[in-house]
């Protein structure tokens, strides 16, 4: 069964930085496409960023491009976010998705095309 836990979320000041955590277990963690997304209240959810866990290229949100770094541990099924320079904007509940199938340009950003999702980790940034 496969299970994606987030954690490292909480309320930061504008400027200030976080590192989102996502655990993952129950398949086979070097052969999936994996990213990062968000959803602010009354928003449609977005891609942040992702990465293919078996190496490659990494995905960014043009919001978050020079900000955001997506990475992983790969000895221990771990995928980050390290958010910097955060804003106000950046505000929203973050989650963290899997699937097999790779990642590609024209497609890592769509909810659609994760299969396996996270519960969430808060994010709050304040001015």
């Amino acid at each position: 069964q496969v299970q994606l836990v987030e954690s490292g979320g909480g309320s930061v000041q504008a400027g200030g930085s976080l590192r989102l955590s996502c655990a993952a277990s129950g398949y086979s963690y070097s052969r999936y496409c994996m990213g990062w997304f968000r959803q602010a209240p009354g928003k449609e959810r977005e891609g942040v960023a992702a990465m293919h866990t078996g190496g490659g290229s990494t995905y960014y949100a043009d919001s978050v491009k020079g900000r955001f770094t997506i990475s992983q541990d790969n000895a221990n099924n771990t995928l980050y976010l390290q958010m910097n320079s955060l804003k106000p904007e950046d505000t929203a509940m973050y989650y963290c998705a899997a699937d097999g199938f790779g990642c590609a340009v024209g497609s890592w950003y769509l909810s659609s095309w994760y299969k396996y999702w996270g519960q969430g980790t808060q994010v709050t940034v304040s001015s």
